[in-house]
């Protein structure tokens, strides 16, 4: 006896396939601009934002293994980009920290992708951004309680 499957299961799943695909551009590994990958950027800024941050708390920011959190900065460390350095509070703890060239990296990257994000956003109706921004933070808070639900069953 085979089941039914609502048509809206059917809907869901296209649009979580449609959207993996449409941002597989900054999933890669390749270089996407100043010498660094896509995921790497994300993580000069996320430091960069907060000045000062723990490797631990990149690693639960970034939602991947321990190891792939290592394999990401490590070359950030090697190109001059990033530094670690031992917590004064915890000495197992590692705080990473931009460097002067990191920092110039980082303006230049932003300068490299605002032409990408100009073109995306110019896609979306101007006076419609501020509901589709919202309708797919919905979506994206939603899909990760679905994956963390389980995850914990």
């Amino acid at each position: 006896m085979s089941e039914q499957v609502p048509e809206n299961h059917h809907e869901v799943l296209s649009l979580i396939s449609e959207i993996s695909r449409a941002v597989r551009c900054c999933q890669q590994e390749a270089v996407f601009c100043e010498n660094v990958t896509f995921s790497q950027f994300f993580i000069l800024d996320t430091v960069a934002r907060s000045g000062s941050l723990k490797l631990s708390e990149l690693h639960k920011i970034l939602s991947v293994d321990k190891s792939t959190t290592t394999r990401l900065v490590d070359p950030l460390v090697t190109q001059g980009l990033i530094v670690r350095e031992k917590s004064s509070r915890d000495s197992r703890a590692v705080n990473l920290k931009l460097t002067k060239e990191g920092k110039s990296v980082r303006q230049r990257v932003w300068t490299c992708l605002s032409g990408f994000l100009d073109a995306l956003e110019s896609e979306i109706p101007k006076t419609k951004r501020a509901e589709v921004y919202d309708a797919v933070r919905t979506f994206l808070n939603a899909t990760r309680n679905a994956c963390a639900a389980k995850c914990n069953v």
